[in-house]
């Protein structure tokens, strides 16, 4: 896997991914940002909500369960020093779909958690400390 990350001006920068999908990251303006991107650890945060949700929808998926709809909700807490790393991250998913057992959602977020998802591992063994939950609604 391989990025690059261009510094534009000010606190802006374009990243790029190996695949060549590209993304604005900006800070604000009181540290030189404009405020017209992302903010790197929110992008951290997105990652780490991204690969959750890929994994559970994949594996929801794989045991033939119909999926309609899956938000994954993040909040975040910092630590007030720096660096300003993450100390817990709680993941709330609302996955929806037709008949979904709640033991089958259960699974594949407790898979993706323990198993799975590599930003969530590896976070959680740098110490931040990571919880999830969910509901099942029906449509």
């Amino acid at each position: 896997m391989q990025a690059t990350i261009k510094w534009i001006d000010g606190r802006m920068f374009i990243g790029e991914s190996g695949s060549g999908h590209a993304v604005v990251m900006d800070g604000p303006p009181d540290h030189g940002g404009r405020n017209i991107g992302i903010r790197p650890m929110e992008m951290m945060l997105l990652g780490l909500g991204g690969c959750s949700s890929f994994d559970v929808i994949d594996i929801l998926e794989k045991g033939r369960h119909q999926i309609t709809d899956c938000v994954t909700e993040l909040t975040a807490e910092r630590v007030d020093a720096i660096p300003s790393v993450f100390s817990k991250i709680h993941l709330h998913f609302r996955v929806m779909g037709k008949s979904l057992p709640a033991s089958a959602v259960e699974r594949a977020v407790r898979l993706s958690a323990e198993k799975y998802c590599s930003a969530s591992i590896m976070l959680g063994k740098a110490g931040v400390e990571i919880s999830h939950d969910f509901e099942v609604l029906e449509g």
